[in-house]
């Protein structure tokens, strides 16, 4: 039988009324009257062309389909108007609609009365106004918003008509209306639109001309956004061609500009305004990350680390901070593994999936999925002196070639990875050393040595620090494998203070915004707090000082009734006169009372602070240095 142009030839089983056995002859299937599921569109995106309207009759009436459709749509969207409010400013509703229909007069009129307008506001369902002239291929349009300032860039915050209607509490059908009759009629509802940029939705409807308009205009072709670039929807050799060059061109410039940016702010100092202290392991952290960015590393070989020294020094931090700054803040860039999970040798297949035949096998590993979805990815092995020695073993192969298998046979290339192993092994000693040198130097009263850094000693790595790491992981080839030991040391008195410091803004900032009280403090707290430290617990035991002395006390005022929203606290010191009873300086609270700078009171600081509203003193001298107001 023939097949007409647009048909396929099939079988289909036709069961007769008087056998059970069926009998196959060959058809021709129109297109057009197959569920639309089986027929695949040019593109997974776009909806595939509607067939011309069918008139369906009954004895009493006769109606068209897409005069129903128009109709029941017009309803619903009436409905959803009241119910949700399409959008809840007249404003923007006007803004969107007149992108929409593509009128440039009327934009040119509404920028002009509106110049403080923000020309990336979204639509309550997540897209830009950049994104609707693009998706409806308005070059004009494109122009106008460009020049306006829009963000060539923004990714689009709606993901698909299924998940916006979970996320915004409102019916699919609801959604979908939206969709159709305030962004494009032309889109697929399943799919995920998810981050994509105007320049997708350009590349999407074809429309070559818009897209040279974007990318004139500094629109990345390189961005990834729901697993799809612009290049990998292009259908047209032209427009594939196009977006090739355009993104070689792109990551050229990308590159110069990022090599301007760290010589202007080296790595070092971005690092220094989250990490105090630790002056020579971010120095070392950097020279290394330096050599690779600049092409003067092995490509064969990943990078790894062994952060060494005491808890709570900056060491988890620290690779935090460089995940952030190499992959500028990308989701699933830093993967950060606790070895004290895998202290049992079965707990390999934890770690890269189940072999097969075990339970587990289909799950894959915790490592090996990870990393899959982020080849050279950050990735923080902490505590790994924790681990079970079989564990290792499986880095071995990822720390010298950059791969690993996984339990069903897959080889996970990852050699632009970074590795970074924390360990408490040698702390002590470490410490000790530390703080010998210190000694050493304010003991040596000339310039220079009071503003050298300290340094640990080769002599100390070799004879005191490595024995140790070859006893605990007793093989030479592990500790082979490791580019930079990085040591932490112990916090200086300066860095105990800017530690107190940063810990007291936080609390400051937390009472403002949580309880409206401000927070001041004399500079003599600083170092009051600051003998509460411990090194064995580093920046943790000044946390826990912190909320002992100070944090303890406002949230008893607080619940005496002392502490009320609009109050004025100041922390201040106690130091001890001759014939007190108490030998140590003390941490006391002042509420301040009036507008005067002596209108201040003593709270009490009985430990049994229940009857605080009655334990004031007054205070008739203003307090001494105070810090600044936060």
């Amino acid at each position: 039988m023939k097949a007409a142009g647009n048909s396929l030839v099939g079988f289909t089983g036709r069961l007769s009324a008087s056998c059970t056995r069926p009998t196959w002859r060959s058809v021709s299937l129109d297109r057009n009257r197959l569920p639309k599921a089986l027929v695949s569109p040019p593109c997974r995106f776009l909806k595939p062309k509607e067939p011309a309207a069918r008139t369906f009759r009954n004895p009493q009436s006769s109606f068209h389909l897409p005069k129903l459709k128009v109709a029941v749509a017009i309803g619903l969207a009436g409905f959803t108007v009241a119910q949700c409010a399409t959008t809840k400013n007249n404003l923007d509703s006007k803004f969107f609609r007149i992108v929409k229909q593509g009128s440039t007069k009327e934009l040119r009129t509404f920028l002009e009365s509106n110049t403080k307008y923000n020309i990336d506001k979204r639509h309550f369902l997540g897209w830009t106004a950049l994104h609707v002239a693009a998706v409806n291929g308005n070059v004009e349009m494109v122009k106008m918003l460009l020049d306006a300032g829009a963000d060539p860039n923004a990714g689009d915050d709606y993901v698909n008509v299924y998940r916006t209607a979970s996320e915004k509490g409102l019916h699919t059908l609801d959604v979908m209306l939206h969709r159709e009759s305030e962004f494009s009629e032309s889109l697929r509802a399943q799919e995920n639109y998810l981050g994509f940029t105007p320049l997708h939705y350009a590349v999407l409807v074809e429309s070559i001309e818009c897209v040279k308009v974007l990318l004139a205009r500094g629109a990345n072709p390189s961005i990834e956004a729901s697993g799809h670039t612009p290049v990998a929807l292009a259908k047209d050799n032209e427009m594939k061609h196009l977006l090739e060059n355009e993104a070689e061109k792109f990551q050229l410039a990308e590159k110069e500009r990022e090599a301007e940016e760290r010589r202007k702010f080296p790595l070092e100092q971005r690092l220094k305004m989250y990490i105090i202290g630790q002056e020579a392991a971010i120095s070392t952290v950097a020279a290394a990350i330096r050599r690779k960015e600049n092409g003067w590393a092995d490509d064969e070989h990943p990078l790894v680390f062994l952060f060494l020294g005491s808890s709570g020094i900056g060491k988890t931090e620290l690779a935090k901070q460089l995940a952030n700054y190499i992959h500028k803040n990308k989701t699933n860039s830093f993967i950060r593994l606790d070895m004290s999970e895998y202290q049992e040798k079965h707990e390999v297949a934890k770690l890269i999936g189940a072999p097969p035949g075990y339970v587990g096998h289909d799950a894959g590993g915790q490592l090996t999925k990870q990393l899959r979805a982020y080849p050279n990815a950050v990735v923080l092995f902490d505590e790994v002196d924790k681990a079970h020695p079989d564990v290792l073993t499986v880095l071995l192969q990822l720390f010298d070639e950059g791969r690993l298998t996984d339990g069903k046979g897959k080889t996970i290339e990852c050699k632009n990875a970074i590795f970074v192993m924390t360990s408490n092994l040698g702390s002590d000693e470490i410490a000790n050393h530390a703080i010998q040198l210190r000694a050493e130097i304010l003991n040596n009263k000339t310039a220079k040595a009071v503003t050298c850094e300290v340094k640990i000693t080769e002599n100390f790595k070799e004879q005191v620090v490595r024995p140790i790491l070859k006893r605990h992981f007793k093989r030479d080839e592990f500790l082979g494998r490791i580019n930079e030991i990085v040591y932490f040391l112990p916090f200086s008195n300066a860095e105990l203070n800017r530690l107190v410091s940063k810990e007291l803004r936080f609390w400051a900032k937390k009472a403002e915004e949580k309880h409206r009280v401000t927070l001041n403090w004399d500079t003599g707290v600083e170092s009051v707090l600051a003998g509460g430290y411990n090194h064995h617990y580093g920046a943790r035991s000044i946390k826990h000082e912190v909320e002992r002395r100070v944090i303890s006390k406002l949230a008893a005022a607080q619940e005496a009734g002392v502490l009320k929203a609009g109050s004025t606290v100041q922390v201040v010191v106690h130091w001890p006169l001759p014939g007190e009873s108490e030998s140590e300086p003390t941490i006391r609270l002042r509420l301040k009372t009036g507008s005067r700078e002596r209108d201040f009171v003593e709270i009490g600081n009985a430990p049994d602070i229940r009857d605080m509203s009655h334990s004031f003193t007054r205070i008739h001298h203003p307090p001494s240095t105070v810090s600044p107001k936060i």
